[in-house]
């Protein structure tokens, strides 16, 4: 029933709609703004910045993840960030969430990861309990930080080095 697959340069319509859809279940529509332009660029070309997994139930799109790597200097070991895991609401409590975690958890394993990790928002407490009863333990000590918007461009504009 449950078939969990790589996601391909025609997923991309499916995508922004699991965007999308999160972004309504977060209660933040207004902020995802990607386009399709914008996830064919960064995740499906010579260089993807991220990857996708889809679920599918009998055939039918259930839920998504996008993950990619970063490199914990301490570890000396790379480290897969979970961005956003969707599970759509007619598809839920039928293991595919849960699914979606063990599958990234083994790739995380064969890609010789350190760490797994993801965030979620602090009023979402079906998920903190559920991410907790899989062994995740909340980081309260670590905050992000986040620039975005004109003060980004504003702070790279500060530089006196040459960006790459």
């Amino acid at each position: 029933m449950l078939n969990i697959r790589d996601a391909t340069v025609d997923d991309i319509p499916l995508i922004l709609e699991f965007i999308r859809d999160l972004a309504e279940y977060e209660k933040a529509p207004q902020e995802a703004v990607a386009t399709e332009e914008q996830l064919r660029r960064h995740g499906f070309s010579d260089r993807p910045r991220f990857q996708v997994l889809i679920a599918e139930w009998d055939g039918h799109p259930a839920g998504f993840a996008l993950f990619f790597y970063h490199f914990s200097t301490w570890l000396g070991r790379p480290t897969l960030f979970l961005e956003d895991l969707f599970v759509r609401p007619q598809f839920r409590r039928r293991g595919i969430g849960k699914a979606l975690l063990l599958f990234l958890a083994k790739v995380a394993v064969g890609e010789d990861c350190g760490r797994f990790e993801w965030q979620v928002l602090d009023w979402n407490t079906p998920a903190i309990d559920f991410y907790q009863s899989l062994g995740a333990r909340v980081l309260k000590e670590w905050l992000t930080m986040r620039v975005s918007g004109t003060a980004l461009e504003d702070l790279a504009a500060q530089g006196r080095v040459q960006a790459l």
